[in-house]
């Protein structure tokens, strides 16, 4: 009988930290293979930024993996927000688009790293580089990463480097963002 409780309790407490796939199975959908919605990010992921004691890592970005694409995406675009940084004035990690629509993935350190093979356009987030990590204060509970993925219907080289995300953001005005997933990211040092 202890056994059979014991099995039951295993079974159940699995079933709740499972993570379940929301939504219809043809919804656009951002992941991060390996990983699932509202994961923790590894300590290689933060950030490193000599100038901020608290980007201790060494700005690995996760890898990313997206299905079901509207119909007349011609690109991508990716932001990664911090909205409890700097206090709550929040800090914007990632601006990057371009990404032609043949592109579905991304490995682990690929968004990070230098642009290369016509792969994204590199933009300009909070601290002017394309990409940083989380650099979450010590102490702090874990701070929510918002990652957005927006299907576009410009072309992969349409928009210059170095667009901030408001920049961003006003260029897609006008019903060229097509639809948007999103993928929660926790950090916590």
């Amino acid at each position: 009988m202890k056994k059979t409780v014991a099995a039951l309790s295993l079974f159940t407490l699995a079933a709740c930290v499972t993570p379940q796939q929301e939504g219809p199975p043809t919804a656009f959908r951002l992941t991060s293979p390996g990983s699932f919605d509202n994961a923790m990010l590894p300590p290689k992921s933060a950030g490193n930024f000599a100038k901020n004691p608290n980007c201790t890592g060494q700005n690995v970005s996760p890898p990313l993996a997206w299905t079901n694409v509207p119909d007349k995406t011609r690109s991508f675009a990716i932001i990664w927000d911090d909205q409890a940084g700097r206090a709550g004035l929040g800090v914007s990690h990632a601006v990057i688009y371009g990404i032609p629509a043949n592109v579905a993935s991304f490995a682990e350190g690929e968004l990070a790293a230098a642009p290369t093979g016509g792969r994204l356009v590199p933009g300009k987030n909070t601290l002017g580089m394309h990409w940083l990590g989380p650099c979450s204060p010590k102490g702090n509970a874990p701070q929510h990463y918002v990652m957005t993925l927006i299907a576009t219907t410009l072309e992969p080289g349409e928009l210059p480097a170095g667009l901030t995300k408001p920049e961003l953001l006003k260029a897609l005005e006008g019903g060229k963002a097509l639809r948007a997933a999103s993928l929660v990211l926790r950090f916590a040092q």
